[in-house]
């Protein structure tokens, strides 16, 4: 008899779990080892890491892993990640110049002092899952942007650098008009942001 009543239950809590509107996600970074090293994660603009930038946007190619790390970060079906940081700035400002055959330029270190941590958010073309924000939890906290604009196919969503301190692990929540989708990176993932 009590096995009868727990098949319905397990049933019930497995279609419960799939029907769920925050559909959560592990945040990855590309398989290919990522040079130069880099294990600092997102910060202001420095010497060393204006330099490591540099050095990242001169490996030229179709789509060197240290300017792209996030291309596939939180793969799914809703939307895309792009992060936009004072070091991604002047890797790809090189790595454009270089990839057109021309020498590589020196960036606007000033420029770069200037830039922000930005997370745009794409909507995938055949989600029907509107973005109406992102969130950043960490340790029980939320950190809300301090800038966001949102438009017809998603948004961008400004942070100090410190919700992207590689000290703890992060979780970004995107919610949508059908679901909210949760993408967690762990401590050792932050780390090799740039």
């Amino acid at each position: 008899m009590r096995l009868m009543r727990a098949a319905p239950l397990a049933l019930l809590a497995i279609l419960y779990a799939h029907a769920s509107p925050l559909a959560q996600i592990k945040a990855q970074l590309p398989e290919a080892p990522i040079t130069p090293p880099w294990d600092k994660g997102i910060q202001p603009i420095s010497r060393d890491s204006y330099w490591n930038a540099i050095a990242c946007g001169k490996q030229g190619g179709a789509r060197p892993a240290c300017v792209f790390y996030d291309a596939d970060l939180c793969k799914n079906e809703d939307f895309t990640l792009a992060l936009y940081t004072p070091y991604k700035s002047v890797s790809y400002e090189v790595w454009r110049v270089v990839r057109s055959g021309q020498p590589a330029p020196t960036p606007s270190y000033g420029e770069a002092q200037r830039t922000r941590v930005t997370l745009g958010v794409t909507r995938a073309s055949a989600s029907k899952n509107a973005i109406t924000g992102v969130l950043i939890k960490r340790g029980g906290k939320t950190i809300e942007p301090i800038a966001r604009a949102l438009d017809a196919d998603g948004g961008k969503f400004t942070f100090d650098f410190s919700a992207f301190a590689p000290t703890a692990g992060i979780t970004i929540e995107v919610a949508g008009t059908v679901r909210t989708r949760t993408c967690t990176v762990d401590q050792p993932v932050l780390a090799q942001f740039r």
